[in-house]
């Protein structure tokens, strides 16, 4: 297939069942509602050979700041044939002077180093059916109530040095989220939604490992039997708490930047479990 048989358009709903196709293909979970909320959150192109859809790209914008570029898939027959740089060129001038950050594949990162994007962290994908929950500590742990919003958008802020509230109304209506209080204040908090093959806790944001702890905690004790899964930081050091209670290490990616130009966040929250996308 010659790379000028392929047109590059504007990622639309009728483009879903043959993105769709795309990540089955790679083996990746996600459900066409897990596409249709990813592009309702931003925007995308599609490669498209005829009415074919051979590639994909979404790219979201967090404030003037930041974008997010994910769900960067070529379709085997059309790789290595520079489609998977057309459509990095086309999300990077739609993200204009923003900082841009995705999760890469090993695959992935060699294209990725050769636009400039530089390794952060590594990430640790965690998945599995919660067998019986071990006692935990969730005290302090409520499911929030839409006062808790701004509470949370606020903590979410702390962490990450920009405002998600689009990205937190999407969790919120889609799935549940959760508040650690301390002395009546909202210390921590969580979000559960359905993905993939059954529901991802992410985001985690909490000022301690134990907070965090709790945190997932009471949403996977609520699960017994249920097919979770949680991406983590490396360095934050959850893997192996993870894997002791059923959540296995799978794989997972390597964080990545382009443009540092965003503010570094301003409070003490840290992030322990990630908003997942895709990893591409």
């Amino acid at each position: 297939m010659a790379l000028d048989t392929i047109d590059l358009v504007t990622f639309e709903d009728r483009h879903l069942d043959g993105a769709l196709r795309l990540s089955r293909e790679a083996g990746w979970p996600h459900r066409r509602e897990d596409w249709a909320m990813s592009l309702e959150l931003g925007e995308g192109f599609v490669a498209l050979h005829g009415e074919e859809v051979v590639g994909t790209i979404v790219m979201t914008r967090l404030g003037e700041a930041i974008a997010t570029i994910s769900l960067v898939i070529v379709a085997e027959a059309s790789r290595g044939r520079g489609l998977g740089r057309r459509l990095m060129d086309a999300a990077l001038q739609a993200a204009g002077t923003r900082e841009c950050r995705l999760t890469a594949t090993a695959d992935g990162l060699p294209l990725y180093e050769k636009l400039g994007f530089e390794s952060t962290h590594g990430i640790r994908q965690h998945q599995g059916h919660v067998a019986a929950m071990p006692a935990a500590d969730t005290a302090g742990v409520t499911l929030a109530e839409a006062e808790d919003f701004q509470a949370i958008c606020l903590l979410d802020r702390l962490a990450h040095g920009i405002d998600r509230r689009a990205l937190l109304r999407v969790a919120q209506r889609s799935g549940s989220l959760a508040v650690l209080r301390q002395d009546g204040h909202a210390v921590g908090y969580a979000a559960l939604r359905p993905f993939g093959r059954g529901e991802v806790i992410g985001p985690v944001v909490a000022e301690t490992d134990a907070d965090a702890r709790k945190l997932i905690s009471f949403f996977a004790s609520g699960k017994p039997g249920a097919f979770l899964r949680v991406d983590t930081p490396v360095a934050l050091g959850l893997s192996a708490w993870l894997t002791e209670r059923g959540l296995v290490e799978v794989g997972g990616g390597i964080a990545m930047r382009k443009g540092h130009t965003a503010p570094e966040p301003a409070g003490p929250t840290k992030v322990f479990g990630l908003f997942s996308q895709a990893i591409g």
